[in-house]
């Protein structure tokens, strides 16, 4: 608020200064003017002395040209000055410019403009400035993880939206943390849960074991029944085991996809807009190729998301030479294929890309979690698609199958 205030002062100032200047610039314009018609009088003095007479219409700034002949010298109504021409005195009636009038108005639209300007910064101030000033402290509180921060109600056209944008963002932050305190909870319990069965099979084993090693059993049957029965337990735990990993992998993230349809050419607009001017100020070139328009079966905002995902990752890991969008059809899907140059992955390493956390030989000196296409690979199986890819030439392709509506 003060630098606004500060603004508006130095903005005010600014503009009284200019009037003032273009004042004194009229004024001086105004005086050099009227001063034209005493230079034109004695023009008109120097010619009737040396012909005898004259020619009016060489001196627009007088009216007339009289003598003592034509009346009383001295009186009229209209301005005027005597000269001496010869012997001869002559009354010189000139017109006085409308400079101060010319000034006056112009003053007067300066005081009109004057008079905007403020109105205009004291609109910008109740329904920018000051809304804006209400809304300073919530990214602050949303990042400290205080929800529970006031969001002021803003109907301003300008606030309307982003106030009702924060609002959501809050509410989602906050579903979030809910997810995730049931998920920690669920697989705390699913922990214990899993140890406490595991605890069962793992203290028979321990005790055929035991009977084996001093030699319990004289039997060669019991002896074989007593190491089935260790195979046994240790399948049981081989499931636990797998259910935890299970757990650990898939579950620590929850995925919601809203089905619908949406134009082709929509999303490819978003990528555009989203990566065209930002691969254009780091010189890679940025090709979309020309595609049939049509109906695709998916969530859309899921479907930008993964495309963001592999253009993304055509940056990171690319060499910053070119990133292509492709398009093709197939048994009635839509085929979306990102490559990108400078591919450095090795093959053998494709089929474990889409797990999570994975990074491959490449991802040293890139910073990353490793969920990018770990995601698309949910994303797309939950929109009844696919994701696939494949390296050839030292460029890396990456197709996104999606079923058309």
């Amino acid at each position: 608020m003060k630098a606004f205030r500060r603004l508006c002062i130095s903005v005010i100032t600014v503009f009284l200064l200019l009037t003032a200047v273009l004042n004194i610039f009229l004024m001086g314009m105004k005086d050099r003017n009227e001063g034209s018609y005493r230079v034109e009088a004695k023009r008109l003095a120097d010619e009737i002395a040396e012909t005898g007479n004259y020619d009016r219409e060489k001196y627009p700034h007088i009216t007339g040209v009289f003598t003592g002949d034509d009346g009383e010298l001295y009186i009229s109504d209209e301005h005027y000055l005597i000269i001496r021409a010869g012997d001869t005195l002559y009354r010189v009636e000139y017109t006085v410019g409308n400079g101060q009038y010319s000034i006056a108005a112009i003053n007067c639209i300066f005081g009109v403009l004057f008079l905007l300007m403020i109105a205009l910064l004291y609109y910008i101030r109740g329904h920018i400035i000051v809304p804006f000033g209400r809304l300073n402290d919530v990214p602050q509180e949303l990042a400290r993880g205080n929800l529970a921060v006031p969001i002021p109600e803003e109907k301003s056209r300008f606030f309307g939206k982003f106030t009702w944008g924060v609002n959501l963002l809050r509410e989602s932050i906050e579903d979030s943390r809910k997810k995730e305190i049931a998920m920690q909870r669920d697989k705390k319990l699913l922990l214990l849960s899993l140890s406490h069965d595991i605890k069962t099979p793992l203290s028979a084993i321990k005790l055929n074991a035991k009977a084996l090693a001093k030699g319990l059993y004289k039997d060669e049957e019991k002896r074989c029944a007593a190491a089935e029965s260790i195979n046994t337990r240790a399948d049981e735990i081989e499931c636990f085991v797998s259910e935890i990993t299970k757990a650990a992998s898939e579950d620590f993230m929850s995925f919601e996809v809203t089905q619908g349809e949406v134009f082709l050419s929509a999303i490819i607009t978003r990528i555009d807009a989203r990566y065209a001017p930002q691969l254009a100020m780091s010189g890679t070139e940025f090709a979309i190729q020309k595609y049939d328009d049509c109906i695709l079966s998916c969530d859309p905002d899921r479907l930008a998301e993964c495309m963001q995902n592999l253009i993304e990752n055509a940056i990171k890991y690319g060499d910053g030479k070119r990133i292509e969008i492709n398009f093709d059809k197939m048994d009635g899907c839509e085929l979306i294929t990102v490559s990108n140059t400078g591919c450095t992955l090795e093959t053998k390493e494709l089929p474990q890309i889409f797990e999570s956390f994975h990074r491959g030989n490449n991802a040293d000196r890139v910073q990353g979690n490793g969920l990018g296409l770990f995601i698309c690979k949910r994303l797309m199986s939950l929109m009844g698609g696919e994701v696939y890819a494949d390296i050839r030439d030292k460029c890396f392709y990456i197709t996104l199958v999606v079923k058309m509506a």
